[in-house]
Order: C-alpha cells, then sequence, then structure tokens
C-alpha cells in the first residue's frame, strides 16, 4: 500500500469515527429532549384542576354550638409539612437542602408543634403546609397524625377539614428532586361546621411551569351559632411566596372579594395563615431585609377597608428565613420576617393578637394567637 493510499485509509476511519461520536452525542440529546417531552406530557395529563369552588368534606365533632358574645381563640400556624425545623435550610430560600429531614425527625417536629399548640388551647387552629402524601415528608398523613392528637377513640373533640393546594405526582427539580407532593391546609374547630369549601385563587404560573406548582386556595367554613341566622365564617389562606408580585396582589385581591361577600351578610368573619405578606400597619422595621435575601410582599390596608382589622404582631417574628440552618446560628444576625396574621370582621371585638416565640424549632413560623369575642 502506498503512503497516499496509507493516508487516505486513515483519514476514512477517523471520519467514521467523529460519525460514532457525533451520533452517540445526538442520541443521548435525543434521549434528554424524549425524558422531557414525557415527563410533561406525563404532567400535564396528571395536572390537578380544581374547580373555582369546591366542596370539602368535614368530620363531625358533637358539641353545643357556639354563640354571640363568646370568646375564641384562633391559632394559625405554618408547620412547614414537618421538616423544615431549626436543622433545616431550603434551596428555594439560599440554602441547599431539599429533602431536609429523615422520618423520625419529621414526627418529632409533628409532635412538638402538636404539643405547643395544644397547650395554647386554642378552639379554632388554621394550618398550613399539612402533607398527606409527599416524598419531603416520607409520606407521613399529617392530616391523620395532627387531627387524631385532638381526638380519641371516645370523644371526636375537634372537626377537621382539608383542602390540597399542592398537589403534583412529580417535582422534577432541582436535583434531588422534591418528587411527589400532596399537601395543603388543614382546619380543626371544636364545633362543627354546616359547610366548608375550597376557593381556588389565581395562579401566576403559565403552563408548563404551573404543572410542577401550587395551585393555591382559600379553605372556607361556616358555622352555626346558636339562636342566630349569622355565622362565623372562617378562612385558613397561604398565599403565593416565590412569585414576582403579580400572584399575592391578585390572590389578595379576591380573599377581600370573599371577606366583603360574607361580612355583606352579617356574618362574623375570621381569616387567618401565613399571607407572605406584611400588613402596612405592622412595623417590622426590626427585621430589616438584608442583602440578597426574599423579601415578602406588603398589603396596603386601606385596600382592605375601614371595616377590616388586619392583625400582625412584630413583638416577635412569625417567620425565618431558610437559607441557612437556625440550629447553633447566632439569633441576632438572621433574617427575619412578619408575614403571618388574622384579617377580621367589625363585628369581631379583638382582645388580643400575639406570635407566640417557639424559637422556630419545629418549623420555620412561629404560631399566632388570635383572642375575641363575637358581639
Amino acid at each position: 500500500m502506498s503512503e497516499k493510499d496509507t493516508i487516505n485509509q486513515r483519514g476514512k476511519s477517523g471520519t467514521r469515527k467523529l460519525w460514532k461520536v457525533l451520533y452517540a452525542i445526538l442520541s443521548a440529546d435525543l434521549l434528554v429532549l424524549a425524558f422531557f417531552a414525557g415527563l410533561v406530557d406525563y404532567l400535564t395529563l396528571s395536572e390537578y384542576k380544581p374547580q373555582e369552588r369546591e366542596s370539602i368534606e368535614i368530620s363531625p365533632v358533637y358539641r353545643d354550638p357556639i354563640g354571640e358574645g363568646q370568646k375564641l381563640k384562633v391559632l394559625t400556624w405554618n408547620c412547614g409539612y414537618g421538616a423544615l425545623g431549626d436543622n433545616a435550610d431550603f434551596f428555594m430560600d439560599g440554602g441547599k437542602g431539599v429533602q431536609t429531614a429523615d422520618k423520625a425527625q419529621v414526627f418529632s417536629n409533628l409532635q412538638g408543634i402538636i404539643e405547643s399548640a395544644t397547650a395554647l388551647e386554642p378552639d379554632v387552629i388554621f394550618f398550613q403546609e399539612v402533607d398527606r402524601n409527599s416524598t419531603r415528608s416520607h409520606h407521613i398523613d399529617e392530616v391523620i397524625m395532627l387531627s387524631n392528637a385532638y381526638s380519641t377513640e371516645e370523644d371526636q373533640n375537634y372537626a377537621n377539614a382539608f383542602a390540597y393546594n399542592f398537589n403534583v405526582r412529580f417535582v422534577p427539580y432541582p436535583l434531588p428532586p422534591i418528587g411527589q407532593v400532596q399537601s395543603g391546609l388543614l382546619t380543626l374547630t371544636n364545633t362543627s361546621a354546616e359547610s366548608a369549601e375550597r376557593i381556588q385563587l389565581p395562579c401566576p404560573f403559565k403552563w408548563p411551569v404551573r404543572l410542577a406548582n401550587l395551585k393555591r386556595c382559600l379553605l372556607l367554613e361556616r358555622i352555626p351559632l346558636k339562636n342566630s341566622d349569622k355565622y362565623l365564617v372562617l378562612i385558613n389562606l397561604h398565599l403565593e411566596a416565590y412569585d414576582s408580585g403579580e400572584g399575592k396582589i391578585a390572590q389578595t385581591k379576591l380573599l377581600k372579594e370573599v371577606l366583603d361577600e360574607e361580612a355583606a351578610k352579617g356574618n362574623y368573619v375570621i381569616a387567618g395563615g401565613d399571607f407572605n405578606q406584611t400588613f402596612s400597619n405592622t412595623d417590622s422595621s426590626a427585621y430589616p431585609i438584608q442583602d440578597g435575601m426574599w423579601a415578602p410582599g406588603r398589603v396596603d390596608i386601606s385596600e382592605i377597608g375601614k371595616s377590616w382589622q388586619c392583625l400582625m404582631d412584630s413583638r416577635v417574628p412569625s417567620c425565618r428565613s431558610l437559607d441557612k440552618p437556625y440550629k447553633d446560628a447566632d439569633p441576632n444576625n438572621f433574617q427575619y420576617y412578619v408575614i403571618d396574621g388574622f384579617i377580621v370582621s367589625s363585628n369581631v371585638e379583638v382582645r388580643s393578637c400575639e406570635t407566640k416565640d417557639m424559637g422556630f424549632v419545629c418549623t420555620d413560623h412561629n404560631p399566632v394567637l388570635l383572642e375575641c369575642v363575637l358581639k
């Protein structure tokens, strides 16, 4: 074989190797593309699509109905699905954590929440971020665990109602992925409600982002009052967190419409939860937003209206950042927020609204306790 033939042969061999490499790269790209296309199809077909309003089942409780002039204690607490205790940081807040607690830690955190809430002796409890069947909380049914904590075999002490606001078969981000999430709002009351409904809030996310995102809602209950044609209307809520701001505004607007609709009937209305916003009448200057940290929205209470009482207690922060674990950190150099509270109609006499300092041991939120009287 001549030198020229040898060079040609080597050239052909090199070309074949190059094509093999390019084919392998193209095949890998096509496989990745096919995987993501299949994932989007799967999430699209399995997307949670609630109606604008849906009836919610309520467990019964056999106690005397409450009446006008009666004192009430209402507690709101975001329990961080039992996995956001003082050891946790979370990637959406600038931390690294995704699966932030083992199964034993989730049980321990939930038990701590139960004990702390019970000690406050509330008549009504608004819980947010309660998981039913989620990878992040090791598929513990927290609705059953929290509900059973306030009942015995002989006595159903608290009625419960649950509404989904996060129901996704598989959340594919980050790495490792969040996985399956079934989570929502749980309301416990020591008197029976006549009805409960899930009210869909505007979703700020478009397809395909919305496929693996929350579908937030209001959980509304109507409790009949003794010797009255009026109702005590309870609204449990958890508004948008990680959006550009439009979502919070739209959701707050719909909340206002629901509040006004119920107040126009002469009902007593108490809405409480995690607003992910600070009321404009709340002095949060003790907790300035540090550079690069998540910042809550702001609710101008003049837009809610003078007939409503907007209540947050800034003496103790209601939430801490998850950019790093709280345990062993310097508490004087931490990002705190005041974002949990209540909106109450004018026919409810507010005796106190207090954020209880639980040290963020079991969750990244502190509970807020409202004491009031139905006038």
